[in-house]
């Protein structure tokens, strides 16, 4: 493994770089994953990362011994930092000191959406994009696709709200959701307090797109124009709303719920 040791190294600097900026993340095409659970879960679904990380701290750590062992077959360039230097690059704090740097995945575009899917119009708060799309994959949607000004889902606050939910996913950014809506074959449902239909009087067993938006502005109105239909989730009327993140799963489990209990 190869030691670096001072801030100056130009390796150093453009992991650094990584670890700090969503743009240059996004320019790039790459990204950090922080910690022992994303590595593994990485390396299970998408094989060896460009570089394998380690705190100095943490060499001797059995579960990174593992990975770096895993590594090495596959003949991944290993990299120690001094627990200082890697600590200007975490963002987890008491963690493992494991990273990896991987190429953000590409997945093939769809020509058009036929499969339940996830839209995503401006949402904003890393927290909640993780959460939804953790929510996602754990009802067996596949497609996520997210506008430009939503939040760059492979940023680490995103990798970790989402604990390896991003591997088994096919995320698409930068989406012109105009465009994709009007090629759709499905029905889009959108969640909206203006409407008087449920989501538990909806028929969700079969495949949808849920459409969901900026957690203060909501949808916009031009995509909201072009949802099949509004659907509801009743709640007592002291509370405004529920958390977009918490709504999405929510509206992810009822479709499962009525998929189950149609096989029964």
């Amino acid at each position: 493994m190869k030691s670096i040791t001072s801030r100056d190294n130009p390796l150093y600097k453009e992991i650094k770089l990584l670890a700090t900026s969503s743009q240059a993340r996004r320019k790039a095409g790459r990204t950090l994953l922080d910690g022992v659970h994303l590595c593994v879960a990485y390396s299970q679904h998408f094989g060896a990362p460009e570089y394998c990380i380690v705190a100095e701290s943490s060499l001797h750590h059995p579960e990174v011994a593992d990975v770096l062992a895993h590594s090495e077959q596959q003949g991944t360039p290993g990299i120690t930092l001094p627990d200082a230097l890697y600590n200007a690059l975490s963002q987890v704090e008491h963690g493992v000191g494991l990273m990896f740097v991987v190429s953000t995945p590409a997945p093939d575009f769809p020509a058009a959406l036929s499969s339940s899917s996830v839209v995503l119009d401006n949402l904003q708060d890393p927290g909640n994009l993780g959460s939804i799309l953790r929510s996602a994959a754990a009802a067996g949607i596949k497609n996520v696709f997210c506008s430009s000004g939503t939040a760059f889902a492979w940023a680490p606050k995103v990798m970790r709200a989402g604990m390896g939910a991003h591997f088994l996913l096919n995320i698409f950014e930068n989406v012109d959701l105009a465009e994709l809506l009007s090629k759709t074959t499905i029905p889009v449902l959108a969640t909206s307090s203006h409407t008087k239909q449920t989501i538990y009087q909806t028929d969700l067993n079969q495949e949808v797109v849920w459409l969901f938006g900026h957690e203060g502005q909501g949808v916009a109105p031009e995509l909201m124009a072009m949802a099949s239909n509004t659907v509801t989730i009743p709640q007592q009327a002291a509370i405004e709303s529920l958390n977009v993140a918490a709504s999405a799963a929510i509206c992810f489990f009822e479709q499962v719920r009525q998929r189950l209990a149609c096989k029964v």
